[in-house]
Protein backbone atom coordinates (compact mmCIF):
# COMPACT_ATOMS: atom_id res chain seq x y z
CA UNK A 1 0.00 0.00 0.00
CA UNK A 2 1.36 3.23 -0.99
CA UNK A 3 2.06 5.46 1.82
CA UNK A 4 0.22 9.03 0.50
CA UNK A 5 1.76 10.77 3.90
CA UNK A 6 3.67 14.22 3.22
CA UNK A 7 6.96 13.56 2.88
CA UNK A 8 8.87 16.22 5.56
CA UNK A 9 9.38 19.08 3.17
CA UNK A 10 5.84 18.77 1.68
CA UNK A 11 4.64 18.99 4.66
CA UNK A 12 6.83 21.88 6.10
CA UNK A 13 6.16 23.88 2.64
CA UNK A 14 2.14 23.52 3.30
CA UNK A 15 2.55 24.52 7.10
CA UNK A 16 4.49 27.90 5.65
CA UNK A 17 1.73 28.57 3.40
CA UNK A 18 -0.88 28.17 5.95
CA UNK A 19 1.10 30.36 8.54
CA UNK A 20 1.61 33.00 5.90
CA UNK A 21 -1.57 33.40 4.02
CA UNK A 22 -1.53 37.37 4.01
CA UNK A 23 -3.63 39.27 1.55
CA UNK A 24 -2.07 42.71 0.44
CA UNK A 25 -4.69 45.34 0.29
CA UNK A 26 -3.85 48.53 -1.80
CA UNK A 27 -4.68 51.58 0.10
CA UNK A 28 -6.51 52.42 -3.20
CA UNK A 29 -8.74 49.43 -3.12
CA UNK A 30 -6.93 47.58 -5.14
CA UNK A 31 -6.09 43.59 -4.02
CA UNK A 32 -3.56 41.64 -4.36
CA UNK A 33 -3.76 37.96 -3.25
CA UNK A 34 0.16 36.70 -2.62
CA UNK A 35 -1.40 33.03 -3.74
CA UNK A 36 -0.69 34.64 -6.98
CA UNK A 37 2.83 35.53 -6.46
CA UNK A 38 5.60 34.02 -6.28
CA UNK A 39 7.37 35.39 -3.18
CA UNK A 40 5.63 36.20 -0.52
CA UNK A 41 6.68 39.75 1.34
CA UNK A 42 8.20 38.96 4.80
CA UNK A 43 6.71 41.76 7.00
CA UNK A 44 9.84 42.43 8.65
CA UNK A 45 12.32 43.16 5.56
CA UNK A 46 13.79 46.25 4.98
CA UNK A 47 11.50 48.99 4.20
CA UNK A 48 12.61 49.22 0.53
CA UNK A 49 12.12 46.17 0.19
CA UNK A 50 7.91 46.43 0.72
CA UNK A 51 5.52 48.04 -0.95
CA UNK A 52 5.22 51.44 0.34
CA UNK A 53 1.11 52.22 0.16
CA UNK A 54 0.42 48.52 1.34
CA UNK A 55 -1.34 47.50 4.43
CA UNK A 56 -1.35 44.30 5.35
CA UNK A 57 -3.77 42.10 7.60
CA UNK A 58 -4.09 38.84 8.99
CA UNK A 59 -6.27 36.01 6.98
CA UNK A 60 -5.85 32.37 8.17
CA UNK A 61 -3.19 30.65 10.05
CA UNK A 62 -0.50 32.59 12.36
CA UNK A 63 -2.31 34.18 15.35
CA UNK A 64 -3.20 37.68 14.70
CA UNK A 65 -1.19 39.28 17.97
CA UNK A 66 1.80 37.28 17.15
CA UNK A 67 1.88 38.65 13.64
CA UNK A 68 0.62 42.54 14.96
CA UNK A 69 3.25 42.13 17.42
CA UNK A 70 5.91 41.46 15.16
CA UNK A 71 4.57 44.10 12.28
CA UNK A 72 4.42 46.30 15.25
CA UNK A 73 8.02 46.16 16.28
CA UNK A 74 8.94 46.71 12.34
CA UNK A 75 6.72 49.20 11.96
CA UNK A 76 7.81 51.72 14.77
CA UNK A 77 11.03 50.53 13.89
CA UNK A 78 10.86 51.50 9.85
CA UNK A 79 8.41 55.11 10.57
CA UNK A 80 8.89 55.97 13.79
CA UNK A 81 12.24 55.64 14.74
CA UNK A 82 13.64 57.82 11.18
CA UNK A 83 11.53 60.57 12.52
CA UNK A 84 12.81 61.10 15.81
CA UNK A 85 16.84 60.39 13.96
CA UNK A 86 15.59 63.66 11.82
CA UNK A 87 14.58 65.49 14.87
CA UNK A 88 11.04 64.88 15.12
CA UNK A 89 9.06 63.85 18.07
CA UNK A 90 6.56 60.70 18.97
CA UNK A 91 3.01 62.02 20.71
CA UNK A 92 0.97 59.39 22.41
CA UNK A 93 -2.27 60.45 22.35
CA UNK A 94 -5.54 59.57 24.31
CA UNK A 95 -8.57 59.89 22.28
CA UNK A 96 -11.74 61.46 24.25
CA UNK A 97 -14.33 59.10 25.60
CA UNK A 98 -17.20 61.35 23.36
CA UNK A 99 -14.81 60.98 20.66
CA UNK A 100 -14.22 57.37 20.31
CA UNK A 101 -16.10 55.99 17.38
CA UNK A 102 -15.65 59.02 15.03
CA UNK A 103 -13.38 58.97 12.35
CA UNK A 104 -9.67 58.86 13.04
CA UNK A 105 -8.62 61.95 12.24
CA UNK A 106 -11.46 63.84 13.88
CA UNK A 107 -11.22 61.93 17.12
CA UNK A 108 -6.84 62.61 16.81
CA UNK A 109 -7.27 66.45 15.92
CA UNK A 110 -9.61 66.80 19.11
CA UNK A 111 -7.01 64.77 21.34
CA UNK A 112 -4.23 67.08 19.74
CA UNK A 113 -4.81 70.81 19.45
CA UNK A 114 -1.61 71.63 17.53
CA UNK A 115 -2.40 69.63 14.68
CA UNK A 116 -5.17 70.27 11.97
CA UNK A 117 -7.35 67.63 11.01
CA UNK A 118 -5.55 67.98 7.35
CA UNK A 119 -1.90 67.18 8.88
CA UNK A 120 -3.37 64.40 10.62
CA UNK A 121 -5.03 62.88 7.41
CA UNK A 122 -1.43 62.82 5.86
CA UNK A 123 -0.21 61.58 8.85
CA UNK A 124 -2.00 58.68 8.63
CA UNK A 125 -2.08 57.74 5.36
CA UNK A 126 1.80 57.94 5.30
CA UNK A 127 2.18 55.53 8.01
CA UNK A 128 3.32 57.78 11.21
CA UNK A 129 0.52 56.96 13.01
CA UNK A 130 0.28 53.87 15.09
CA UNK A 131 -2.13 51.71 17.93
CA UNK A 132 -0.74 48.70 19.41
CA UNK A 133 2.20 49.04 17.33
CA UNK A 134 -0.15 48.58 14.29
CA UNK A 135 0.30 51.02 11.85
CA UNK A 136 -2.89 52.59 10.87
CA UNK A 137 -3.17 54.09 7.43
CA UNK A 138 -7.03 54.74 7.12
CA UNK A 139 -8.08 58.64 8.14
CA UNK A 140 -12.03 57.35 8.14
CA UNK A 141 -11.56 54.40 10.65
CA UNK A 142 -13.02 54.14 13.66
CA UNK A 143 -11.02 55.79 16.87
CA UNK A 144 -10.30 53.42 19.64
CA UNK A 145 -9.77 54.71 22.98
CA UNK A 146 -5.81 54.52 22.65
CA UNK A 147 -2.82 55.28 23.13
CA UNK A 148 -1.95 56.11 19.63
CA UNK A 149 1.44 57.00 18.64
CA UNK A 150 1.61 59.71 16.68
CA UNK A 151 5.31 60.41 14.60
CA UNK A 152 5.50 64.24 13.65
CA UNK A 153 8.68 65.22 11.60
CA UNK A 154 10.54 67.96 12.41
CA UNK A 155 9.17 70.51 10.00
CA UNK A 156 11.43 71.44 7.15
CA UNK A 157 12.59 74.54 6.62
CA UNK A 158 10.95 77.19 4.70
CA UNK A 159 13.28 78.27 1.86
CA UNK A 160 12.89 81.87 2.42
CA UNK A 161 15.48 83.42 4.95
CA UNK A 162 15.18 84.83 8.26
CA UNK A 163 15.52 88.28 8.67
CA UNK A 164 16.00 90.50 11.73
CA UNK A 165 13.58 92.80 10.80
CA UNK A 166 12.00 95.45 13.44
CA UNK A 167 8.26 94.33 14.16
CA UNK A 168 6.08 96.36 16.28
CA UNK A 169 3.88 93.06 17.93
CA UNK A 170 0.66 94.04 19.15
CA UNK A 171 0.12 89.95 20.79
CA UNK A 172 1.65 86.76 20.93
CA UNK A 173 1.16 83.12 22.68
CA UNK A 174 2.32 80.15 21.65
CA UNK A 175 -0.34 79.73 18.84
CA UNK A 176 -0.38 82.72 16.94
CA UNK A 177 0.97 86.39 16.64
CA UNK A 178 -0.43 89.90 15.41
CA UNK A 179 1.79 92.28 14.10
CA UNK A 180 1.25 96.19 13.36
CA UNK A 181 2.74 96.23 9.98
CA UNK A 182 3.99 99.61 8.95
CA UNK A 183 3.51 101.10 5.34
CA UNK A 184 6.22 99.81 2.81
CA UNK A 185 6.44 96.18 4.18
CA UNK A 186 5.32 93.56 1.56
CA UNK A 187 3.81 90.72 3.33
CA UNK A 188 4.56 88.01 1.27
CA UNK A 189 7.86 87.08 -0.90
CA UNK A 190 6.98 87.62 -4.79
CA UNK A 191 8.49 88.20 -7.97
CA UNK A 192 10.31 91.42 -7.55
CA UNK A 193 10.39 91.09 -3.45
CA UNK A 194 11.98 87.96 -2.73
CA UNK A 195 13.03 89.28 0.99
CA UNK A 196 12.48 92.06 3.39
CA UNK A 197 9.19 90.94 3.69
CA UNK A 198 6.64 90.39 6.93
CA UNK A 199 7.15 86.24 6.20
CA UNK A 200 11.15 87.43 6.37
CA UNK A 201 10.84 88.96 9.76
CA UNK A 202 8.05 86.55 11.04
CA UNK A 203 10.36 83.49 10.56
CA UNK A 204 13.74 85.43 12.41
CA UNK A 205 11.04 86.56 15.19
CA UNK A 206 9.22 83.20 15.93
CA UNK A 207 12.23 81.14 15.06
CA UNK A 208 11.86 77.61 16.82
CA UNK A 209 8.40 78.42 17.57
CA UNK A 210 7.45 77.57 14.22
CA UNK A 211 5.57 73.67 14.35
CA UNK A 212 5.36 73.83 10.72
CA UNK A 213 2.02 74.54 8.17
CA UNK A 214 1.82 71.68 6.37
CA UNK A 215 4.95 70.46 7.51
CA UNK A 216 6.96 73.65 6.69
CA UNK A 217 8.79 75.67 9.28
CA UNK A 218 7.03 79.12 8.53
CA UNK A 219 4.22 81.47 9.38
CA UNK A 220 0.44 80.74 8.34
CA UNK A 221 -0.11 83.96 6.32
CA UNK A 222 -3.82 83.86 6.61
CA UNK A 223 -4.68 87.44 4.98
CA UNK A 224 -2.97 90.34 3.63
CA UNK A 225 -2.48 93.85 3.49
CA UNK A 226 -1.50 95.33 0.29
CA UNK A 227 2.74 96.91 0.62
CA UNK A 228 1.75 100.43 1.28
CA UNK A 229 -1.17 99.64 3.47
CA UNK A 230 -0.43 99.77 7.10
CA UNK A 231 -2.03 98.39 10.16
CA UNK A 232 -2.88 94.89 11.70
CA UNK A 233 -2.27 91.68 10.47
CA UNK A 234 -2.64 88.04 12.29
CA UNK A 235 -0.34 84.88 11.60
CA UNK A 236 -0.55 81.46 13.02
CA UNK A 237 2.37 79.27 14.05
CA UNK A 238 1.08 75.82 13.79
CA UNK A 239 -1.41 74.23 11.52
CA UNK A 240 -4.53 73.98 14.03
CA UNK A 241 -4.31 77.68 14.76
CA UNK A 242 -3.81 78.32 11.00
CA UNK A 243 -6.93 76.01 10.03
CA UNK A 244 -9.09 77.90 13.15
CA UNK A 245 -7.99 81.31 11.66
CA UNK A 246 -8.63 80.68 7.77
CA UNK A 247 -12.01 79.04 8.47
CA UNK A 248 -13.37 82.12 10.42
CA UNK A 249 -12.18 84.54 6.93
CA UNK A 250 -13.59 81.97 5.15
CA UNK A 251 -17.49 82.55 7.29
CA UNK A 252 -16.46 86.15 6.88
CA UNK A 253 -16.40 86.37 10.85
CA UNK A 254 -13.41 88.17 11.46
CA UNK A 255 -13.87 92.14 12.65
CA UNK A 256 -11.62 94.11 10.42
CA UNK A 257 -11.94 97.71 9.80
CA UNK A 258 -10.03 100.38 8.05
CA UNK A 259 -9.20 103.90 8.49
CA UNK A 260 -9.34 105.65 4.99
CA UNK A 261 -8.90 109.65 4.16
CA UNK A 262 -10.92 109.86 0.70
CA UNK A 263 -10.90 112.46 -2.01
CA UNK A 264 -14.05 114.15 -1.57
CA UNK A 265 -16.77 114.04 0.78
CA UNK A 266 -19.35 111.83 0.71
CA UNK A 267 -22.89 112.99 0.37
CA UNK A 268 -24.56 110.12 2.37
CA UNK A 269 -22.83 109.73 6.09
CA UNK A 270 -22.98 105.87 5.57
CA UNK A 271 -23.94 103.04 2.94
CA UNK A 272 -22.77 99.72 1.72
CA UNK A 273 -20.74 99.20 -1.28
CA UNK A 274 -21.95 95.34 -2.82
CA UNK A 275 -19.94 94.46 -6.53
CA UNK A 276 -18.16 92.19 -6.95
CA UNK A 277 -14.14 91.85 -8.06
CA UNK A 278 -11.93 90.92 -10.31
CA UNK A 279 -8.97 91.65 -12.33
CA UNK A 280 -9.52 94.09 -15.04
CA UNK A 281 -9.87 93.29 -18.99
CA UNK A 282 -8.14 96.52 -19.76
CA UNK A 283 -5.44 96.62 -17.28
CA UNK A 284 -4.30 92.92 -15.82
CA UNK A 285 -2.58 94.61 -12.81
CA UNK A 286 -5.67 96.86 -11.44
CA UNK A 287 -9.04 95.40 -9.99
CA UNK A 288 -12.18 96.21 -10.89
CA UNK A 289 -16.05 95.82 -10.32
CA UNK A 290 -16.65 92.82 -12.68
CA UNK A 291 -19.34 90.97 -13.32
CA UNK A 292 -18.14 87.64 -14.86
CA UNK A 293 -17.69 83.62 -13.78
CA UNK A 294 -14.58 84.72 -12.29
CA UNK A 295 -15.60 87.61 -10.15
CA UNK A 296 -15.64 87.33 -6.57
CA UNK A 297 -18.39 88.70 -4.05
CA UNK A 298 -17.37 91.44 -2.19
CA UNK A 299 -19.00 93.96 0.34
CA UNK A 300 -17.88 96.73 2.04
CA UNK A 301 -19.68 98.69 4.66
CA UNK A 302 -18.52 102.44 5.45
CA UNK A 303 -19.27 105.64 7.04
CA UNK A 304 -18.02 109.13 7.78
CA UNK A 305 -15.84 109.86 10.80
CA UNK A 306 -15.38 113.57 10.27
CA UNK A 307 -15.00 115.38 6.94
CA UNK A 308 -12.05 117.53 6.27
CA UNK A 309 -10.61 119.93 3.62
CA UNK A 310 -12.24 118.31 0.40
CA UNK A 311 -11.64 114.95 2.00
CA UNK A 312 -12.85 113.09 4.90
CA UNK A 313 -11.77 110.32 7.35
CA UNK A 314 -14.03 107.26 6.69
CA UNK A 315 -14.40 104.07 8.06
CA UNK A 316 -14.84 100.91 6.12
CA UNK A 317 -15.82 97.63 7.71
CA UNK A 318 -15.43 94.43 5.40
CA UNK A 319 -17.45 92.02 5.18
CA UNK A 320 -14.99 90.45 2.62
CA UNK A 321 -11.68 90.54 2.08
CA UNK A 322 -10.39 90.75 -1.20
CA UNK A 323 -7.67 92.28 -3.02
CA UNK A 324 -7.71 96.33 -2.72
CA UNK A 325 -11.59 95.57 -1.98
CA UNK A 326 -11.63 99.15 -0.30
CA UNK A 327 -9.75 100.96 -2.77
CA UNK A 328 -11.81 99.72 -5.77
CA UNK A 329 -15.10 99.89 -3.30
CA UNK A 330 -14.41 103.83 -2.40
CA UNK A 331 -13.64 104.64 -5.99
CA UNK A 332 -16.42 103.07 -7.35
CA UNK A 333 -18.50 105.55 -5.27
CA UNK A 334 -16.44 108.36 -6.58
CA UNK A 335 -14.27 108.86 -3.36
CA UNK A 336 -11.10 106.81 -4.10
CA UNK A 337 -8.26 107.12 -0.99
CA UNK A 338 -6.51 110.07 -1.08
CA UNK A 339 -2.83 109.43 -2.44
CA UNK A 340 -3.41 106.30 -3.97
CA UNK A 341 -1.57 105.80 -7.43
CA UNK A 342 -3.07 103.02 -9.08
CA UNK A 343 -7.38 104.15 -8.12
CA UNK A 344 -6.73 108.24 -7.36
CA UNK A 345 -6.96 110.83 -8.64
CA UNK A 346 -5.05 113.83 -6.76
CA UNK A 347 -7.41 117.09 -6.89
CA UNK A 348 -5.59 120.24 -6.68
CA UNK A 349 -6.15 121.09 -3.05
CA UNK A 350 -4.23 118.19 -1.94
CA UNK A 351 -1.31 117.98 -4.18
CA UNK A 352 0.92 120.61 -2.88
CA UNK A 353 0.20 119.13 0.80
CA UNK A 354 0.78 115.34 -0.44
CA UNK A 355 4.01 116.83 -1.91
CA UNK A 356 5.12 119.05 1.18
CA UNK A 357 4.39 115.96 3.31
CA UNK A 358 5.94 113.64 0.88
CA UNK A 359 3.03 111.00 1.23
CA UNK A 360 3.13 108.62 -1.80
CA UNK A 361 0.62 106.24 -0.65
CA UNK A 362 -3.11 105.51 -0.62
CA UNK A 363 -4.67 106.93 2.94
CA UNK A 364 -5.49 103.03 4.47
CA UNK A 365 -4.34 101.81 7.86
CA UNK A 366 -6.41 98.44 9.21
CA UNK A 367 -7.44 99.97 12.23
CA UNK A 368 -8.99 97.16 14.14
CA UNK A 369 -8.38 93.18 13.66
CA UNK A 370 -11.06 90.90 16.17
CA UNK A 371 -11.29 87.47 16.23
CA UNK A 372 -11.93 83.98 18.03
CA UNK A 373 -8.93 82.36 18.82
CA UNK A 374 -8.85 79.17 17.74
CA UNK A 375 -7.16 77.28 20.11
CA UNK A 376 -8.46 79.07 23.08
CA UNK A 377 -12.02 80.15 21.93
CA UNK A 378 -11.12 83.42 23.06
CA UNK A 379 -12.68 86.74 21.52
CA UNK A 380 -9.97 88.85 20.97
CA UNK A 381 -9.84 91.92 19.33
CA UNK A 382 -7.00 94.70 18.60
CA UNK A 383 -6.83 98.76 17.38
CA UNK A 384 -4.47 100.36 16.21
CA UNK A 385 -3.87 104.38 15.70
CA UNK A 386 -3.10 105.78 12.27
CA UNK A 387 0.52 105.92 11.86
CA UNK A 388 2.85 109.30 11.75
CA UNK A 389 2.59 109.99 7.73
CA UNK A 390 -1.05 109.50 7.69
CA UNK A 391 -1.76 111.23 10.97
CA UNK A 392 -0.02 114.03 9.88
CA UNK A 393 -1.81 114.17 6.78
CA UNK A 394 -4.88 114.07 8.99
CA UNK A 395 -4.14 117.16 10.79
CA UNK A 396 -3.38 119.30 7.93
CA UNK A 397 -6.45 118.57 6.17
Amino acid sequence: MTDRSPTPHAFGAYRRKQRLRIEFEAVGGVRRDVRRRHRILDPLCAPEQQTADLAIRVRTGMAENDLQQRLGNAALHHHIAPVMDRGGSVIEACVPAEAIGWRLDRALAAAMPNLSRERLKTLISSGQVALAGMPVRDPASKAAPGPYAVAVPAPTQAHNEAQEIPLVVAYEDEHLIVVDKPPGLVVHPAAGNLDGTLVNALLHHCRGELSGIGGVARPGIVHRIDKDTSGLIVAAKHDKAHEGLAAQFKRHSIDRRYLAITSGVPKQGSGTVDAPLARSPRDRKKMAIVESANSRHAITHWRVIESLHEAALVECRLETGRTHQVRVHLQSIGHPLLGDPVYGRTRPAHQRLLKELGFHRQALHAARLGFVHPVTSETMAFESKMPADMQALFSRL
